[in-house]
């Protein structure tokens, strides 16, 4: 049987019509994510998407898992089952695309090594473990001095700084390795005001030029200064989505419990927090 013949189709785009938008994956994607240390689960089949040129806060109670979240994503820390993407890509791959800043309380000070060298340590995966460090090299890590305030105290040991001063150095390091993707543990803990002003500045501009920011905060006062997206948690995901939409006293008091006596609450939201 001679089968019927089909006209070829067109598909030549119409002129003057433009292509189909592509939503690009996001920068964070994180799925059924559960660790635990021991028999105690710390964080409890998450989920979580970030995307890309966000800056996100991620809030709960102390050890509701906001750290270990991070160092799960990041391979520190292996976790009992879940998957993780970034950029829509495994941790292996996508690498080269992400910036650490842990918690200050968690690196050792004494060791010696100038603030520069800290900073050069962001081009490590460029450097080599043997590579050689050559004037180009040394003018980008000065330039992330300076875009932090730190660039008079270059030949510095780390040791001789004050905290703001450290937690300053450890971002410029973050920025010498150019990623699109910055995870900072508690990034304002335990630091100066002035610091703190600079800190947030830095992540701003970050956010405008497209990076993605995502922040283990615990000053609920500056969330709706600080951050356009929230993430939730106590081991489990309690609310995800934007500040004004997240930062509300019935998910704060799901996630905090009597931690966060109603008159904190009603003071929030006096001054501009959360929303009632």
């Amino acid at each position: 049987m001679v089968q019927p013949l089909v006209p070829p189709q067109n598909t030549t785009r119409p002129q003057g019509a433009t292509a189909p938008k592509v939503t690009p994956p996001p920068a964070l994607e994180v799925a059924g994510l559960t660790v635990a240390y021991g028999e105690k689960p710390v964080v409890f089949s998450v989920d979580m998407t970030v995307a890309q040129g966000t800056m996100t806060a991620i809030v709960g109670p102390n050890g509701a898992g906001k750290s270990t979240l991070l160092k799960a994503v990041l391979g520190l820390v292996k976790p009992l089952s879940g998957d993780v993407r970034l950029f829509g890509q495994t941790l292996n791959r996508a690498r080269d695309r992400v910036a650490y800043v842990p918690q200050r309380a968690s690196v050792d000070w004494d060791f010696p090594a100038r603030v520069i060298d800290v900073v050069l340590m962001g081009l490590h995966r460029e450097l080599g473990l043997l590579g050689r460090i050559r004037p180009a090299h040394l003018d980008r890590a000065r330039a992330c001095l300076a875009r932090v305030g730190m660039e008079d105290f270059a030949t510095r040991q780390i040791g001789q700084l004050s905290g703001g001063q450290q937690q300053r150095v450890f971002l410029a390091r973050a920025l010498a390795q150019a990623a699109d993707l910055y995870l900072l543990d508690e990034p304002f803990a335990g630091v100066d005001a002035a610091t703190e002003k600079a800190i947030i500045a830095v992540l701003k501009d970050l956010r405008a030029e497209g990076r993605t920011i995502v922040a283990v905060h615990h000053d609920l006062s500056t969330i709706r200064a600080y951050f356009e997206e929230m993430f939730l948690i106590n081991t489990r995901a309690i609310a995800a989505g934007p500040v004004a939409d997240v930062f509300t006293s019935a998910n704060l008091q799901r996630a905090y419990g009597g931690r966060l006596g109603e008159a904190q609450v009603a003071g929030m939201q006096a001054a501009g927090g959360a929303a009632p």
